[in-house]
This record gives C-alpha cells, sequence and structure tokens, in this order.
C-alpha cells in the first residue's frame, strides 16, 4: 500500500507524538504554508494528519484544509503566517488569501 507522505515525515511526526499521551510537541518553528509560485500556490503542512498538501491558494480544498488546521487550534498561528507572508512579499497577493479565508469564516471559533 503505497503513502502520499514520506517516510522521514511519518517518522517525524510519530517522533513528535511519542510519549505525549496524544498531544501534539513541536519543537522549534513549523511553517504551516509554504509558499510556492509568488503565492498562486502553496503547500499546506497538516499537523493533524501528517501530510502536506500542494493547493492553489484561491481554491475550495486550500480554505478547506486551513478549516481543518484551525478548528485544531492552529488558527492564531496560521493567521500570523498569513500576515508575514504578506509583510515578505507584499506582491503576492497574501493579504488576499487572508481576506477570502475570513470571509469563509476560517478563523472564526
Amino acid at each position: 500500500m503505497a503513502s502520499n507522505t514520506s517516510k522521514t515525515a511519518r517518522a517525524s511526526v510519530r517522533a513528535g507524538q511519542a510519549g505525549q499521551g496524544g498531544a501534539l510537541s513541536v519543537l522549534g518553528e513549523f511553517k504551516y504554508v509554504i509558499p510556492l509560485n509568488g503565492g498562486k500556490h502553496a503547500y499546506v503542512r497538516n499537523l493533524t494528519n501528517g501530510r502536506t498538501a500542494h493547493l492553489r491558494t484561491d481554491s475550495e480544498a486550500f480554505i478547506e484544509e486551513i478549516r481543518v488546521l484551525a478548528a485544531a487550534g492552529h488558527a492564531t498561528k496560521i493567521r500570523a503566517e498569513l500576515v508575514g507572508l504578506n509583510a515578505a512579499h507584499p506582491g503576492d497577493g497574501w493579504d488576499a488569501t487572508e481576506k477570502r479565508l475570513v470571509e469563509a469564516g476560517v478563523f472564526e471559533a
């Protein structure tokens, strides 16, 4: 049976979860959104399932992936990342991406 995640990624997630009683502990800086192609695409790293999805930032799939992470308690960090991406790459449309997520109600409790 093939898997969409690498052995290294799966091992990293398992190591982070070991001995935590189901809680996830991540040391250091973890980026949820990795920008690609001038902000048109991004890798979205999902700690809840250990997968990394390659998505268009204007797609419904992107909104749903961020919604899953926000529901798992990562909304504040993701929103801060989007603000940081907009500051670092002002012409890539990260402000519009954040606005679409807000309009979709992704960050609401």
